[in-house]
């Protein structure tokens, strides 16, 4: 690595310390919008059992979802993104996990 880049790669590394220590704001951020979990399933036709199993979550976590005493995180937000806007993509994916 020629010294350029190393220096780059350094001070990069000091500004993701100076982002996570709440010193400087980061240059972009992304976030993804809060799914309407319940909007999402009903559009599928699921029961809350139907849909957790889908999902991999407990109907409990689900439920926590619908009613708003929780938010999904993480790769649940994600996956609920997805299966939001493309629901014949997430169908397919579970059908050929089914039949495996």
């Amino acid at each position: 690595m020629n010294d350029e880049l190393f220096a780059e790669l350094v001070e990069s590394v000091k500004e993701g310390g100076a982002i996570l220590r709440g010193e400087q704001a980061p240059a972009r951020k992304f976030e993804l919008p809060t799914p309407d979990v319940k909007q999402i399933r009903e559009g599928y036709n699921l029961t809350q059992s139907e849909f957790a199993a889908m999902l991999g979550v407990s109907v409990k976590t689900l439920q926590n979802w619908e009613q708003g005493r929780r938010n999904p995180h993480g790769a649940a937000r994600v996956l609920l993104n997805v299966a939001e806007k493309y629901p014949e993509a997430v169908l397919n994916t579970v059908r050929q996990i089914q039949a495996a």
